[in-house]
């Protein structure tokens, strides 16, 4: 009687601890049981907006989950990480992370988030760029434009922003050419200024600028990016050009620091799943970015990579730093 009480005891044993772990198992499975709070570090509409809101209409799908999009804007698009960097790290609450919260922002001011205090889950697409004269423009190809640099005057280029920015201080680190920025708060207002020939040139995304080249006003005579434009394949890219210079700003995902792996594995999981729907590839690419994948480890160290090189441009550039 006590042998088989003490088989009882211990088959109790046995059962309850695999319950345990069948209960576990079920609760990491289980993840998320509750909707996600995506916040976006730029402004309501903008490019990496709408990149972000089209992503989380494809993980929804996926997850089988609501994500609510908050926008915290704000120095220069390091506010919103820095809010996500202090929730919980459970998975309900991810950041959408511009690269240059990494790559540049740091050289310019100083910040109050760290690397080590977000994992970077995946790298989901990239905005385009591009060098755009006035129609009527003297500059017929990216060579006419190095070499008035290269002469007694610079060539004073229009810009929104700081990646838009280094395509030109890189471009003239690397020919010898004289390059001056004037700055502008937006996109659109670049464009106009060079409609109206306050600038020679601009370093334009694609929303900025394409109604403008479809009407003729205005011409892409190079991408800035690793691409070709898909909407002018004709053109060339700066490489292809002959010049070793190119401007990437991915938009990735990010979580706090201590996330579990499991959660970081299924949300990488609906990011790819995402991607590869059609109608978030198509809502990407109408905004003038473009729909791509790369893994958290591949990315957060592209982002490392990419800091170094950023910061050697904009070191050489002699750019202030942000007081």
């Amino acid at each position: 009687m006590l042998k088989t009480y003490r088989k009882a005891r211990v088959l109790g044993g046995v059962f309850a601890v695999a319950s345990m772990l069948a209960l576990g198992a079920a609760a990491k499975a289980a993840y998320p049981e509750r909707p996600i709070t995506m916040v976006v570090n730029f402004g309501p509409g903008g490019v990496t907006d709408l990149m972000a809101r089209a992503l989380a209409s494809g993980m929804e799908k996926n997850l089988k989950q609501t994500i609510v999009v908050q926008n915290k804007p704000g120095a220069l698009g390091t506010l919103g990480p820095a809010h996500v960097a202090k929730q919980s790290p459970d998975g309900y609450t991810v950041a959408i992370v511009s690269a240059s919260v990494v790559t540049t922002t740091p050289h310019l001011m100083d910040i109050s988030i760290k690397p080590e205090d977000l994992i970077h889950v995946a790298g989901f697409g990239k905005n385009r760029y591009g060098i755009v004269v006035h129609a009527d423009s003297e500059f017929k190809n990216v060579s006419d434009l190095v070499e008035a640099a290269k002469g007694s005057q610079s060539v004073f280029f229009g810009s929104p922003s700081t990646p838009n920015s280094l395509i030109f201080f890189d471009l003239g680190r690397k020919t010898g050419g004289k390059f001056e920025l004037i700055s502008y708060k937006a996109g659109p207002e670049a464009s106009l200024a060079l409609l109206s020939r306050q600038v020679a040139v601009i370093a334009a995304n694609p929303p900025d600028v394409i109604s403008h080249l479809n009407a003729g006003k205005l011409r892409l005579i190079a991408s800035g990016s690793a691409e070709r434009w898909r909407e002018f394949p004709n053109v060339p890219t700066l490489r292809e050009a002959g010049y070793d210079v190119s401007v990437e700003a991915w938009a990735g995902v990010a979580v706090p620091a201590n996330t579990p792996p499991e959660v970081i594995d299924r949300l990488q999981e609906s990011i790819e799943g995402a991607l590869e729907m059609p109608e978030v590839q198509e809502k990407i690419r109408q905004v003038g970015a473009d729909p791509m994948f790369m893994a958290g480890k591949e990315y957060t160290q592209y982002l490392l990579d990419e800091r170094e090189k950023t910061g050697a441009i904009i070191k050489d550039a002699g750019i202030p730093r942000i007081k």
